[in-house]
Order: C-alpha cells, then sequence, then structure tokens
C-alpha cells in the first residue's frame, strides 16, 4: 500500500516552513564571513602598534642587562680557570647596533652566543664591555641607550665595581 502525502493540508505546510526556518543557507552563512573580515579590515589599521615598540624596547633593555649580569657572574665564578674572563661585543653600527656576541676571553677566544637586535630597537653606545676575573671593567666604564618609539633606556656600568645600572628615561 502506497502511502499519499496531502501538501494541500495547513499542517504540511506549517511544518515545512518550520523546519526551513531552524537553519541558515550557505549563502547566508558566507555573506556573515564577509561581512565580519570587512570590519576587520577596517579595524586593522586602527591598532596601535607603538605600544608593541614600546615594549620591544623594555624587552631588549631587560635581556642585555641579564646578560651583561650573566657574564660578570661567569667571570667572577670561572676566575680560577679564566684569567681573561669574558667580554660583549656589540655589532654593527653607527648609528645602531644590529646584534651582539657574547666572548669567553680564555685563550683562544670563543663566541659562545650572538643574538640580534630586533630593527625597531636603536641601540647605541660603547662597542666592548669586558669583565676581568674579579667583575671589574678593565677597560673602564661603559654605556649603552636603548630607544624605541619614544621609550628609552640609559645602562650604564661602573667600572671598578662592575655595577650594572638600567635606568628607563
Amino acid at each position: 500500500m502506497i502511502a499519499v502525502l496531502d501538501c494541500s493540508h495547513p499542517y504540511f505546510l506549517q511544518a515545512y516552513v518550520m523546519k526551513r526556518q531552524n537553519a541558515h543557507t550557505l549563502v547566508e552563512m558566507i555573506l556573515v564571513v564577509i561581512f565580519i573580515g570587512i570590519l576587520a579590515a577596517m579595524a586593522l589599521p586602527k591598532i596601535n602598534f607603538a605600544i608593541i615598540r614600546k615594549q620591544k624596547a623594555d624587552t631588549f633593555s631587560s635581556k642585555i642587562v641579564t646578560d651583561l649580569r650573566r657574564i660578570r657572574r661567569l667571570a667572577i665564578t670561572d676566575a680560577a680557570n679564566n684569567t681573561s674572563g669574558y667580554q660583549i661585543n656589540m655589532i654593527g653600527g653607527p648609528p645602531s647596533f644590529t646584534s651582539y656576541e657574547i666572548v669567553n676571553l680564555d685563550p683562544p677566544s670563543t663566541v659562545l652566543e650572538t643574538h640580534t637586535i630586533d630593527p625597531d630597537v636603536s641601540c647605541t653606545g660603547d662597542t666592548i664591555f669586558k669583565f676581568g676575573p674579579l667583575g671589574n671593567l678593565p677597560l673602564g666604564s661603559g654605556t649603552l641607550d636603548i630607544i624605541a618609539e619614544g621609550r628609552s633606556f640609559s645602562i650604564t656600568l661602573i667600572a671598578s665595581t662592575g655595577t650594572i645600572k638600567c635606568v628607563k628615561n
């Protein structure tokens, strides 16, 4: 026996329309995605990337201060075996350094690490920071100035004690 559906019955049409309203079509979904994409494209240029570049100055100044303190500590703790010390060589410039390397001066001198400086960060100052076995700076005091998007730091090394100071300007 074959069942025949009565399509003219009002409940049939109402059920069909109700089922149809519960879902979105693919075209509607694509239009919503395109609309959100257009809004995002208009908002992206308004994002303030200067804040990100300022954070780069904070990050780099912390990193170089940490590396300076680390090689000073290495020079002191390794003094019995390494009488030459350790140093940081700033590479590149003028006007700004592009990278720096950490060097063990115990003959033969070996480069322990090399770090690049972000192009958004301007780093100027002395080129060599050498720490002797007592943690002092035999070559004299040194300074570094770090600037990015209006935020600046001055790093000062005191020759007699090897103290490293970082001041936000």
